[in-house]
């Protein structure tokens, strides 16, 4: 197979003649929503450890082949204020061994890189639907041989963006191998039958989740990449699980797959541990319409994060005096229903829910209207006021000049 190249991206072309059919390589399209340095911003927020021991769960850092477990010194800083100053660390840190930086979730750390990503892609979720679960991101950077997992399947239809230096992905139409294996990391025995696409900064390449492939350095010198995966194929109820008990917290100390033993080293036949805990939690969410409510929140963020959530977590809310007026800068959603409503935007659900009155300042800012706190009713601020505050943290509301 040969692999296709265009010019110019037409969501309507792409639809009938690339989605979920085969790769395309687009070049220089000039759209594209990620610029190197707001790529090294989010590299660098996207990053940092929980404590200086710890390594971030959404990261990997490899060298050669070896995953490393300790690699605070090898993640990007502020203070290399650019990919050229991390790649020059990065050369004498390591005395020029290949390395590998895979940042996942990476829309989550920068609302603008996420306002553009959401952007760009709704033109294609009007002509094919928005993900069933949403759209993830993964930032690959490194001088690395080749995709540190080598050759394999993803579930995901990737759009690849090329930010820095030149990548080169290779595609087999099938499985290559016969073995029952679902990666190769030795994949010489196959090359004949694949093909390859060389993509540059401000290309975008786009494959189908069916296509085996890898990611192979170009040259000796690092490239960066963002690759946007929507899922398309095997798609479980474990995933909306997941999401429904974010932040619970089950009792468990035990690993989650090890049954437990009685004194006579006999296995019990009882649940494991930590897989009874984790049923308690559920069983807990689904009382008193807690799974309600934890069902509700989910759905409003991922209505309101266009097609990428998780998104940013909300900033911290500032204080709003009764002077400055206020206008939404972002669609405000509010739960269907009667009474007091959560409410939601760019993916951040409300703490608290909207009483009537406080739901219809959330009509009047989603009309586009202007809103000052000190124009309500004294009975209403104090709730309003906290509503806005709140928008503003989710980057929903601006405030304008009072004059």
């Amino acid at each position: 197979m040969t692999l296709t190249v265009e010019k110019s991206l037409d969501w309507d072309v792409f639809v009938d003649r690339f989605w979920d059919r085969g790769p395309v390589l687009y070049k220089g399209i000039g759209s594209v929503p990620f610029t190197e340095a707001e790529v090294f911003e989010s590299a660098v927020l996207g990053t940092r450890p929980p404590h200086p021991l710890a390594v971030p769960r959404n990261v990997q850092f490899l060298v050669g082949r070896r995953q490393q477990t300790q690699p605070r010194d090898c993640l990007p800083e502020r203070s290399d204020r650019s990919f050229d100053g991390y790649e020059r660390r990065m050369a004498e840190r390591l005395d020029g061994q290949r390395y590998a930086l895979v940042v996942h979730l990476f829309h989550a750390f920068s609302h603008p890189l996420w306002e553009r990503a959401q952007r760009f892609y709704a033109g294609l979720w009007e002509r094919v639907g928005r993900p069933a679960h949403s759209a993830g991101s993964t930032m690959f950077h490194g001088s690395y041989e080749h995709s540190p997992v080598g050759v394999h399947q993803d579930r995901f239809a990737t759009f690849m963006f090329c930010v820095r230096g030149t990548k080169r992905m290779r595609f087999w139409d099938e499985r290559p191998w016969t073995e029952p294996v679902h990666t190769v990391l030795d994949y010489r025995p196959y090359l004949d039958s694949s093909f390859v696409a060389e993509v540059e900064p401000g290309d975008l390449l786009y494959w189908p989740s069916r296509y085996h492939h890898v990611g192979e350095s170009a040259g000796d010198e690092p490239a960066t990449s963002v690759n946007v995966g929507i899922p398309r194929r095997e798609h479980r109820p474990y995933y909306e699980i997941k999401d429904l008990l974010r932040g619970t917290r089950p009792r468990a100390t035990a690993p989650l797959f090890t049954p437990d033993a009685g004194p006579d080293g006999q296995l019990s036949g009882e649940l494991p541990t930590a897989l009874g805990d984790a049923l308690d939690a559920f069983a807990h969410c689904l009382d008193e319409d807690r799974f309600t409510d934890r069902a509700t929140a989910l759905a409003l963020r991922v209505e309101t994060a266009g097609g990428f959530w998780p998104t940013e977590p909300p900033a911290k809310p500032r204080p709003l005096d009764d002077d400055t007026p206020v206008r939404a800068c972002a669609p405000l959603l509010t739960a269907p229903g009667e009474g007091a409503r959560r409410y939601a935007a760019n993916g951040n659900v409300s703490s608290g829910t909207a009483g009537l009155e406080a739901a219809e300042v959330l009509g009047r800012l989603d009309a586009g209207e202007v809103v000052r706190v000190g124009d309500l009713p004294a009975h209403r601020r104090a709730e309003v006021r906290h509503l806005l505050q709140e928008l503003e943290s989710f980057r929903a509301v601006i405030r304008l000049d009072p004059r």
